[in-house]
């Protein structure tokens, strides 16, 4: 995404017209979307090279999209800023609040009231619930200007919390409560090492990268040759990635949606609610808890994004991959992208009409490392 449409709202300075890739960005999520429904429908193999491409559960080509999607984002990020974020704590109670009591819960009640009559369906919503996102949150978040600093702080905890609440979270709302309300129960087999690698492979790698970058950019040319012409650079490949990951993401499981619309139709209802209504509740409560456009942004986001990544893997590692939870897990993406993307439009309407801010004013580049100029 270029530098010119992703910065906070105090700011004086007009921006400039936002680029061609940034301005078209759902035409080509709609693009991309269905490129990988025909591929994966029409071009015979393609699903099984792509699932054959893969290491400890991990598809080698869509970790290397997520990759390329999620690095330049990490490297635009303050990192001296973090300490004001987890100093919030109002921030980060309801972000933990939103994120592993009402989501799963959320989803659970969904899943039983949209799909009593399909068991396999309503296990895979369910898992979908459980798994929150780490991932593409911080594309949606930068779209909408949320606060990058309180993304990757809120990503980072969701990341821990991922490792050690998942499967007993899973073995609760599968098992435990439907028993509880005399309802069908499901087992769910998921190691903790398995969650434990799709955290690092996904958030771990891309984190420390960009870390890295703004900590040796920084200590070598300044803070305004970084963010003034390394990040223009970088910038629009978290789009390219983003797009890439798309096309084989719906490769993948291209046939099994196109073969089965009613089913998929079926699905989509409740995420439409969950996505909306999760995003909504962050939103608000951001604005109750007076935390400002960006963090309030950056909370809807946060809350109503879902790891769709460890959920498509835990229900094929489970069930199987031909399983109909794993269709469930493969619309998730197919819904939270195009209503995801929406929700970043209605976002930025919200900061002017609710927020009284205009969210595209980009922050004033201060230098705090000594360029090699000024060294000289």
């Amino acid at each position: 995404m270029s530098e010119t449409a992703l910065a906070p709202a105090e700011h004086t300075q007009e921006i400039p017209h936002l680029s061609t890739l940034d301005r078209w960005l759902p035409v080509w999520i709609g693009l991309a979307m269905v490129a990988g429904l025909v591929l994966g429908r029409f071009v015979p193999g393609l699903a099984d090279v792509l699932a054959a491409l893969e290491v400890g559960g991990i598809s080698i080509p869509i970790g290397l999209g997520l990759l390329v999607m999620m690095y330049p984002v990490l490297a635009k990020v303050r990192y001296d800023r973090v300490a004001a974020v987890t100093g919030d704590r109002r921030l980060l109670i309801s972000s933990l609040v939103l994120n592993w009591l009402v989501g799963p819960a959320l989803m659970f009640a969904l899943a039983w009231t949209f799909l009593p009559d399909l068991p396999e369906y309503r296990t895979g919503l369910i898992i979908v619930g459980l798994a929150r996102c780490i991932a593409m949150v911080v594309i949606w978040n930068d779209l909408a200007c949320g606060d990058r600093e309180a993304a990757a702080v809120l990503v980072a905890i969701n990341s821990v919390f991922q490792v050690v609440a998942f499967s007993l979270l899973g073995w609760f709302y599968l098992t435990v409560l439907p028993g509880w309300l005399g309802l069908d129960t499901q087992g769910l087999d998921v190691s903790v090492w398995q969650i434990a690698l799709n955290v690092l492979v996904f958030l771990g790698v891309p984190l420390v990268a960009g870390f890295a970058s703004r900590w040796v950019g920084e200590r070598r040319k300044g803070r305004d040759w970084y963010e003034g012409t390394f990040l223009p650079r970088i910038g629009p490949w978290a789009l390219y990635g983003l797009l890439f990951t798309i096309v084989l993401l719906f490769a993948l499981q291209g046939e099994a949606v196109t073969s089965n619309p009613l089913d998929v139709v079926r699905i989509a209802l409740p995420l439409l609610v969950y996505f909306a209504l999760m995003w909504g509740v962050g939103l608000a409560a951001g604005k109750v808890l007076q935390l400002g456009y960006a963090r309030s942004t950056t909370l809807a986001f946060t809350a109503a994004g879902n790891n769709f990544e460890l959920a498509i893997a835990v229900a094929i590692g489970t069930f199987g991959a031909t399983s109909g939870q794993a269709l469930a897990g493969v619309v998730g993406p197919l819904i939270e992208v195009p209503v995801l993307v929406g929700l970043v439009y209605v976002s930025l309407w919200a900061a002017r009409r609710w927020f009284h801010t205009d969210p595209r004013r980009p922050a004033p580049i201060t230098s705090t490392t000594p360029t090699k100029e000024s060294q000289s």
